[in-house]
């Protein structure tokens, strides 16, 4: 299975939309990084662990190995999905001074995401970046 921040960064993200001309290929693309996201155990999937502020029903956990933060995240919806395989390239196996630095507008503004997602796609978005910056935060 891919893991998200180890095998695909977000470099590769970037690097690998810019070759599609239409948005219509790059919403294929990135519900197909959501169907690389490994399957999370039906144990994770609490309410305890949904990301509020989501349109689809979100789950995010979080584990600390070496001084790193490793994420499982799934949605309900393929292309929240696919959002969160974007979102994991960014900051799984990440320490938390390494999340609380990276640009995350800069990566979105690269990706020419927002501007494509309704807004309340965009604000679940925005929920899921929120809740790993806080775990990051609170380390």
């Amino acid at each position: 299975m891919t893991q998200f921040g180890i095998d695909v960064s977000a470099e590769d993200i970037v690097d690998t939309l810019g070759f599609f001309d239409s948005w219509e290929d790059r919403y294929k693309y990135i519900i197909d990084l959501g169907k690389e996201l490994p399957p999370m155990p039906e144990s994770f999937r609490t309410d305890e662990n949904i990301v509020r502020g989501c349109q689809s029903q979100v789950w995010l956990v979080h584990q600390v190995r070496d001084n790193r933060l490793y994420f499982e995240a799934d949605s309900d919806a393929f292309i929240v999905k696919g959002l969160l395989g974007v979102v994991l390239a960014a900051y799984n196996g990440k320490t938390a001074d390494e999340i609380k630095a990276f640009d995350i507008e800069a990566y979105f503004t690269s990706l020419d995401l927002m501007q494509h997602l309704s807004s309340t796609r965009g604000n679940g978005l925005k929920a899921m970046v929120k809740r790993i910056q806080d775990t990051a935060a609170s380390l």
